[in-house]
């Protein structure tokens, strides 16, 4: 079977009442999302998936918006315990994209309709690597501009932890939204998955610095981590929450086999997949209009996984825009899909994809978080 063949089914099913109903609350409590987070029976599973599909449905409507994810480089200077791509593999081939590769990428976004892009790349805060990323936000900005797009391609970062004064430069060359994974906002369990010169109040410091700066900030965490348990899940919904993230992008747990969690007990793959949707739909009912990535992980252990997230609330996918002959170089985890098709090719992979899961592409937008704007417009009240 192609990997773009579709075998979910849409239409109704039975679902558990009691399911619904807690669903469907205003307010949801640590409790409530552990509660949703457990739900193992179809029925329960189907009553949470609906209300989440209706909540993406009233706050943010059926478009899903593309960001073209263009993997600028594969050197990092971070070792986190899970990451293929880590410090101390030596098995990696590190690669960084000259401007003209990226300059090219851009172009193919803003031909092929997409209303963003993401410049994703390992931890670099060298000053050549930095260089390179302004000057190529600063190109696409001027270059990608249409009668479609007067304003040209939005941008998304995500190169890692950086200075005040580096994120600032950044924004000001004209990127405006930026994700910065977390992975768990357990601080004992970020310890045990990091060296202990990465620190979880770093991270938290640097998504202050991009929320002062005017980005739209991102952030995400994986699911599934050896010794994770559903109150940690909770407890990063809630974290997303009190610090107003606007995008989310999570996925579950892989182990890459060349780092020292490759062999970490974790749970089996159908379960970690059930967690995945399950914190996608938990994250849509509790904070109702922020965007969420239906990622590549999820297609990594499912075939249709990405349609899954769609279906569970998810409002945003990054289709594969890197030059194939690096993409092999790029495996942050095993199985990453879409190593060998082309641009052009992924486009029509998620255009069918996209359609199959009941919803419309959103070409030619930014797609900016509907929480954003809202804030945005609260900002600029008057006192």
């Amino acid at each position: 079977m192609n990997s773009c063949t579709p075998t979910i089914r849409n239409g109704s099913r039975p679902f558990s009442e009691d399911f619904a109903r807690l669903a469907a609350q205003e307010s949801l409590s640590r409790q409530d999302l552990v509660k949703i987070l457990g739900a193992k029976k179809p029925e329960d599973i189907e009553a949470v998936r609906a209300e989440a599909e209706r909540v993406l449905l009233a706050n943010c409507g059926d478009g899903v918006f593309l960001r073209g994810l263009v993997e600028a480089s594969s050197a990092c200077a971070c070792d986190c315990l899970y990451c293929g791509i880590r410090k101390s593999s030596r098995d990696v081939n590190r690669y960084t994209l000259s401007l003209d590769d990226i300059l090219a990428c851009a172009r193919q976004c803003a031909d092929y309709g997409y209303g963003s892009m993401v410049i994703q790349s390992g931890e670099r805060a060298d000053k050549k690597f930095i260089d390179l990323v302004a000057e190529a936000v600063t190109h696409i900005k001027a270059e990608t501009r249409s009668e479609q797009q007067p304003d040209g391609l939005g941008i998304t970062l995500c190169i890692g932890q950086q200075t005040y004064d580096t994120y600032k430069r950044l924004f000001d060359a004209g990127g405006h939204r930026y994700l910065l994974r977390i992975e768990t906002t357990n601080p004992e369990l970020f310890a045990k998955i990091h060296p202990s010169d990465q620190t979880f109040e770093s991270r938290v410091e640097c998504l202050g610095m991009l929320r002062d700066i005017g980005y739209q900030v991102g952030t995400g965490v994986m699911i599934g981590l050896p010794g994770q348990t559903l109150d940690d899940l909770a407890g990063d919904i809630l974290f997303f929450g009190k610090y107003d993230i606007d995008m989310i992008g999570m996925g579950p747990f892989i182990p890459h086999p060349d780092t020292p969690l490759g062999d970490a007990p974790c749970p089996d793959v159908p379960e970690r997949i059930r967690l995945a949707l399950l914190m996608i739909a938990a994250t849509r009912l509790k904070l109702r209009d922020v965007n969420i990535a239906s990622t590549t992980a999820l297609q990594a252990l499912d075939p249709v996984g990405r349609e899954k997230g769609l279906k569970f609330g998810a409002n945003v996918i990054m289709p594969q825009m890197s030059p194939t002959d690096v993409r092999a170089d790029y495996q942050l985890y095993p199985g990453k899909p879409c190593l060998d098709e082309n641009a052009k090719e992924c486009q029509s992979c998620l255009n069918m994809r996209i359609e199959f899961a009941g919803r419309k592409i959103g070409l030619y937008a930014w797609g900016d978080s509907k929480h954003a704007v809202k804030r945005r417009k609260r900002d600029d009240q008057p006192a």
